[in-house]
């Protein structure tokens, strides 16, 4: 930032410095040409009046052009009709013919010329001259070279003493630029130090840096996103806990019935029987809840692929409430199916069988013993909606955005007596998310709870969108 600061200060003195030269010279220029051309119409005017034009020997003409032409300390050469030059200040071109565009210009148009070349230091003027007998008529032309050299020195003078104060002038503008940037980037220091910490893993660290409007914004989201860094982290941390517990509880449970059947020494058959079946339980539910740990994992890596096809929703609903018919059947809950119109859809059939089961399967252990669960289904020119209802215990407001987090229970107990792991609700939302659909829970306590899951009738791939 400091070069780029530095590099345009120089351009833009130098461009200003070029640009004050050229108009200074410019005027000069144009000074010494209104001169020159007063001068011009008086020398031809002096010429015109001794017959000069008619004889180029001419004493007293001889003598006009040669006091002109050492006033300007230049070359003066005059040409007649005929672009002959019948005077020359400095005796080269007499007698010849001169074809210049300028004399060309002068002699057919009238036409007055003036060329300055700043690299030769010259100055060129040429003036048609006009007869005074004949009006517009013209008989010959003045050319004069005159060096502008000594008209600019004085200004290249003032250039090298310009330079000297634009030299000091960019020493104090570095100067300046270096306390400013230093002042500008002090708060992006802050801020570098801060996500320096977070990147080391201190995630605790908050940034407050106000001194721009733009690092206040940066200040902002950065805290925003520590913040959800150290919720993650701590949610991690809170998940391998949970794994850990919930995969220990089985274990511990396998160990004592273990114990017990070594320790009983000789026991009646029916006692062994009884204590492996526990156990076999207890194998099961470890089982299930390394499955669903495995299946969220898939999830949260994208490995999951769906296989897409047309499918019948309402028969694929029928036919779940049709497995689980029995299981609500002995807590004596009413299955109920509603559906208002046919909906075919293109779904992965066994993942979102597996979507609804565990939003079934919640709604009857979660229930009262003689209660019921009621599902609809509807759909409209975009979605179709699967509406799961329960007449159960309902969720507390506090925790229904907690419903679907990892191993998240409302009533822990109670989840394990009814062999929850807390893994459904998560594995269900993270299979309606790759049908680009979403879920949310309704409840009141006491008053029961109510899923609606909204998925798009035609499914449309990432690389496809």
């Amino acid at each position: 930032m400091l070069a780029l600061l530095v590099i345009t200060e120089v351009l833009s003195l130098a461009v200003l410095d070029e640009a004050l030269t050229r108009t200074y010279l410019k005027a000069e220029i144009d000074g010494m040409t209104a001169s020159m051309q007063t001068e011009a119409l008086m020398l031809m005017n002096q010429l015109q009046k001794n017959g000069f034009m008619d004889d180029a020997q001419d004493e007293i003409g001889l003598a006009l052009v040669d006091q002109v032409a050492d006033s300007w300390n230049g070359r003066v050469r005059i040409v007649d009709r005929s672009m002959k030059v019948i005077r020359d200040t400095f005796s080269r071109d007499e007698g010849k013919y001169i074809l210049a565009d300028a004399v060309l210009s002068a002699m057919m148009a009238g036409k007055y010329t003036t060329e300055y070349d700043r690299d030769t230091h010259s100055l060129f003027f040429v003036e048609p001259i006009t007869s005074q007998t004949e009006e517009g008529r013209i008989v010959g032309a003045v050319l004069v070279n005159v060096g502008t050299a000594s008209m600019e020195a004085p200004i290249m003078s003032d250039r090298l003493n310009i330079h000297g104060i634009e030299t000091v002038f960019v020493i104090i503008l570095i100067l300046l630029d270096v306390l400013l940037l230093r002042r500008f980037l002090r708060p992006l220091r802050t801020l570098s130090t801060a996500i320096s910490k977070a990147s080391d893993g201190d995630l605790s660290v908050r940034v407050d840096v106000r001194d721009y409007r733009e690092t206040a914004r940066i200040s902002e989201s950065v805290n925003r996103t520590l913040g959800q860094l150290k919720q993650l982290d701590e949610s991690r941390q809170e998940f391998v806990s949970n794994v850990a517990h919930e995969l220990k509880t089985p274990i511990t449970s396998i160990r004592v019935l273990a114990d017990s059947l070594i320790s009983m020494g000789e026991a009646p058959v029916e006692l062994y029987q009884e204590f492996m079946a526990d156990i076999s339980q207890e194998i099961d539910r470890e089982s299930k809840i390394i499955d669903e740990l495995l299946s969220l994992s898939r999830l949260d890596n994208n490995a999951v692929v769906l296989k897409v096809e047309r499918t019948n929703v309402n028969e694929k609903m029928e036919l779940i409430l049709k497995r689980l018919k029995p299981i609500a059947s002995t807590r004596d809950i009413e299955l109920l199916f509603e559906s208002f119109r046919p909906v075919m859809a293109d779904i992965d059939d066994g993942k979102l069988t597996l979507a609804v089961t565990n939003l079934v399967e919640n709604a009857i252990k979660y229930n009262k013993d003689g209660g019921w669960v009621k599902v609809t289904l509807n759909a409209d020119y975009q979605y179709f909606y699967i509406k799961v209802a329960d007449s159960g215990v309902g969720i507390p407001e506090d925790a229904q955005e907690h419903v679907f987090e990892r191993f998240y229970r409302v009533d822990k107990a109670r989840s394990r007596a009814t062999g929850g792991t807390g893994l459904g609700l998560s594995i269900a939302k993270g299979i309606v998310g790759l049908h680009h659909g979403e879920i949310k829970v309704y409840s009141k306590p006491g008053e029961g709870t109510t899923f609606v899951v909204r998925i798009p009738l035609h499914y449309i791939s990432e690389e496809k969108a």
